[in-house]
């Protein structure tokens, strides 16, 4: 018998031996919140366990509307929400009229390497519903850790770039482009298929 198995491991280690696996379920994607993004997009919401890239020509350009939708849904449904160096105070009334639960929100302060170290500890924990960042300076390398890290992490992770970083590649699952004239959004990158090509209209004072 003894005989037996370490042949079979000998098999095994030389690759002769087909070893059965079972086929990973697809996860759902995440619902945005906003009928007509979900349309457009080929898995119909934000892509679970990955980085989304929202490109805006300024902060405060409508990247909080687009995505309180979902974190509304995330922290109603107990989830933790992070914000890991938001450029503003965040205005709890209007979180609170957006339906985000307060009580599961919170807000890290730092600095470029350490505001990036503090996003990709808090998706590879997994005990987050969705990560929001604001990253200043940031090569391909970063983002990629941070898209490993959301998949190790199984947490939506968003980060919230100025509209030059169209320009150049990145590892994100999704990049979204919000213009504010006209008011729309741009889908400039997507897995799972391609996305509708035109504009989306949005409308930030909803």
């Amino acid at each position: 018998m003894m005989g037996a198995v370490v042949s079979l491991d000998a098999l095994l280690d030389e690759r002769r031996v087909w070893k059965g696996r079972l086929p990973v379920q697809p996860v759902a994607a995440q619902p945005t919140g906003h009928a007509l993004l979900d349309a457009a997009l080929p898995i119909g919401g934000w892509p679970p366990s990955a980085l989304t890239e929202i490109l805006i020509p300024a902060n405060g350009s409508g990247e909080l509307r687009l995505m309180w939708p979902t974190l509304a849904r995330l922290a109603n449904a107990g989830e933790r929400i992070v914000l890991v160096a938001p450029p503003f105070v965040p205005y709890p009334q209007a979180w609170q009229s957006a339906g985000v639960d307060l009580r599961q929100l919170s807000i890290i302060q730092a600095r470029d390497t350490d505001a990036l170290w503090a996003v990709e500890q808090c998706l590879r924990s997994g005990s987050c519903g969705a990560v929001l960042a604001w990253p200043g300076k940031v090569d391909d390398r970063a983002l990629r850790r941070l898209q490993v890290a959301a998949e190790t992490g199984e947490t939506l992770a968003f980060a919230c770039r100025g509209q030059h970083a169209a320009a150049n590649p990145s590892p994100a699952a999704l990049r979204i482009a919000i213009d504010v004239r006209p008011r729309q959004l741009r889908v400039l990158k997507c897995r799972g298929g391609l996305a509708q090509s035109s504009p989306i209209p949005f409308n930030t004072d909803a």
